[in-house]
């Protein structure tokens, strides 16, 4: 009917550093109160979220998620992440609060909170099938890095997606040196989400001494510079 609406309603450790989060995100407090129960509402343009708090609650162990459809995201994503950054003085790729990485034509990201709750963000015209159906891979290395952006961006199991590459970057003959320059470069993404510098770092080594051309190279750099490293010139 007209006029119905849904609202997401979130648990939280405390309403004090949930509330400050979202502000870094644009949400505006329009409701809180401390007893009998700690509640917050928030709204940041047509999207509403409400939080309430739950003794007990584990972030780690959270799995509490909604979706927020918006127009655009790579635009959103990159002014969630100047505010991040400015706040905590890093990009926030692991641990709690964290929000997961963005590459050019990308229809989603993730944020999730101090409490652990996932807030996903969807462009509205996202295709089916998160927008890569249309790719169909058809080479071991092709398919894993599909598998792993799905597990990674999608899903949040950058463990899961970690292991899937690992697998395929191992086998003879998985695919074009692109491909392999791609899963190299996602794979040191990965790395530096779950603390491993010296493990990002010597695959970025790899990344280098493979024989791409410029294009290819600069398309590679720019996806590395989001996760803070750089790729030198290879060896000559």
């Amino acid at each position: 009917m007209k006029g119905d609406a849904s609202i997401p309603l979130l648990p939280c450790v405390e309403l004090a550093p949930t509330l400050e989060f979202y502000a870094l995100l644009g949400f505006e407090v329009t409701y809180q109160q401390r007893a009998p129960n700690p509640y917050a509402a928030t709204r940041r343009g047509g999207a509403q979220l409400h939080f309430f708090g739950l003794k007990g609650l584990d972030p780690l162990k959270a799995f509490s998620s909604c979706l927020i459809i918006v127009d655009e995201v790579e635009e959103l994503h990159a002014r969630f992440l100047a505010a991040l950054r400015t706040a905590y003085g890093r990009i926030p790729l692991r641990g709690l609060p964290r929000m997961t990485r963005m590459k050019k034509g990308q229809t989603r990201f993730t944020v999730v909170d101090p409490s652990g709750n996932s807030v996903m963000f969807i462009r509205r015209d996202e295709p089916s099938g998160y927008g890569d159906d249309a790719d169909a891979p058809t080479s071991i290395l092709g398919k894993a890095l599909k598998t792993a952006r799905r597990l990674r961006d999608f899903k949040g199991d950058d463990a899961a997606a970690a292991k899937v590459l690992d697998v395929a970057l191992k086998k003879d003959g998985a695919g074009t040196t692109v491909e392999r320059a791609r899963a190299l470069a996602a794979r040191a993404e990965l790395a530096v989400a779950q603390g491993d510098t010296a493990g990002a770092l010597e695959r970025v080594r790899e990344v280098s001494a493979l024989p791409l051309s410029e294009a290819e190279r600069e398309a590679l750099r720019l996806e590395l510079e989001a996760s803070g490293l750089n790729l030198p010139s290879p060896v000559t």
